[in-house]
């Protein structure tokens, strides 16, 4: 089973996990690919693969009991098992009663029960509750639906979309749904070209004695237009076999071995690294490389602290992974941030993000890094509402909405809004996972 938990409330995973010992107690061998704590820690046996992520990966660092990770040094898994994070990472932002808020008006959509309910803005908030309680019919078809055709028309829409209405929508200058969708379905596409600074790479090289001299411009150094690219594989770096019956087959092009520039352009150096060399680079080599440049290095540290280090900067964007991708489009959001402050000398327009599961396919340790990224994005002065099974993004929030109790036509109230101690004070299902975590340390 590939990561069987994703999608599930802790309640829930406790209901497959039995389900799973069912299975294994009538002689069955189940084999399972999780991230999931509780899930680690009922295994029997398991193989930890690693150290690293991508071309650092591919190894097995552990195997064994939890106990036996714990012992290996270089088992990132290990550490988080034997140490886990303490939550709050940072104090909470408090909700006072005058604070500004969004307040969603009886929403009906679906199973929701006449809902009226706040959501702090310049908040971290975690909508919560199990499988089916109707958090995402609240968070992305209600307020996030609602939300985009208000914001834009800086008024009440004609028609509110299954609610009565929103109150302080007025507030917020910009909405955005952060998914784990592609970022781009073409080879062209890749980190350095969607974050935006390879513009600032190509007038590097053209800046050069060497540009100079043979009168090449910043188009020279581009891989989608001009004479710079290869002309076997049009600057992809690949090409497209097609096969008459079977799938078409991709192989690195013949001409540029994968630099995807002809020789000519990959003959001009800066800092002894040709444009195809600086493709290939990894983000954890190239942002000491550039750590000089703030308008590369900046956006490369934040893809180190997202934890993408390993990828190379002219990965191809369909090669990454939905987890990989959603992290790219935070970092995006940290560079416009940056590069608003910058421009305006003040705050950058007020976003709302909405982000349904972003755990999903995450190990503990990445989870760790998208929280601090979340952080970093109230800490910008916007607004981040997280729909979450995770324990220790919920034990993070600053306001939890806690749908339930159940789900289905048991569900759609809400149980709890308050902070993570406000949810387990109350003891609703989410409350009962979430006291040992917050209890940790204590």
């Amino acid at each position: 089973m590939d990561e069987p938990t994703i999608g599930l409330h802790p309640r829930d995973n406790q209901i497959l996990l039995k389900a799973l010992g069912r299975l294994s107690d009538l002689g069955n061998t189940l084999v399972v690919v999780e991230h999931d704590e509780d899930t680690i820690r009922r295994a029997d046996h398991i193989i930890d693969i690693g150290p690293g992520a991508g071309k650092r990966g591919g190894h097995v660092v552990a195997e064994g009991t939890v106990a036996d990770l714990a012992l290996r040094p270089d088992s990132v898994t290990g550490r988080f098992l034997s140490t886990p994070l303490i939550h709050p990472l940072q104090p909470r932002r408090e909700m006072l009663d005058d604070a500004p808020r969004l307040r969603v008006l009886a929403a009906t959509l679906h199973n929701l029960q006449q809902v009226t309910v706040d959501v702090p803005l310049h908040r971290l908030v975690a909508v919560t509750g199990v499988s089916g309680s109707g958090k995402s019919t609240l968070a992305r078809d209600v307020l996030l639906a609602n939300m985009a055709q208000a914001v834009p028309l800086r008024k009440a829409p004609a028609h509110w979309i299954g609610c009565a209405g929103i109150e302080g929508h007025e507030q917020v200058d910009r909405v955005l749904e952060v998914d784990q969708t592609p970022i781009g379905k073409t080879p062209r596409s890749c980190p350095a070209t969607y974050i935006g600074f390879w513009d600032a790479i190509r007038k590097l090289f053209a800046d050069t004695l060497e540009s100079r001299a043979r009168g090449y411009a910043a188009n020279r150094f581009s891989f989608n237009t001009g004479e710079g690219r290869c002309p076997g594989c049009e600057g992809q770096g690949m090409r497209t076999i097609a096969m008459s019956f079977l799938p078409d087959v991709k192989v690195l092009c013949d001409q540029c071995h994968g630099q995807r520039f002809n020789p000519e352009t990959l003959g001009v150096s800066w800092r002894g690294k040709s444009i195809g060399d600086v493709l290939a680079m990894e983000v954890d080599e190239a942002a000491p490389f550039f750590a000089a440049m703030p308008a590369i290095g900046h956006p490369l540290k934040l893809m180190q602290d997202v934890g993408l280090g390993y990828l190379t900067l002219g990965q191809p964007s369909p090669t990454l992974s939905g987890g990989e991708a959603q992290r790219m489009k935070l970092v995006s959001e940290l560079v416009k941030v940056r590069d608003e402050v910058g421009r305006r000398g003040q705050k950058a327009p007020h976003t709302l993000y909405v982000l349904d599961e972003p755990t999903v396919g995450l190990h503990m340790a990445d989870v760790e890094r998208l929280i601090r990224v979340l952080h970093r994005l109230v800490a910008g002065g916007h607004s981040v509402v997280v729909i979450e099974h995770d324990l220790d993004v919920i034990a993070e929030a600053d306001w939890v909405v806690d749908l339930g109790p159940d789900g289905g036509t048991a569900g759609g109230a809400v149980v709890v809004g308050g902070t993570p101690e406000a949810v387990v004070a109350a003891g609703s299902h989410t409350g009962v996972a979430l006291r040992p975590v917050l209890a940790r340390g204590t």
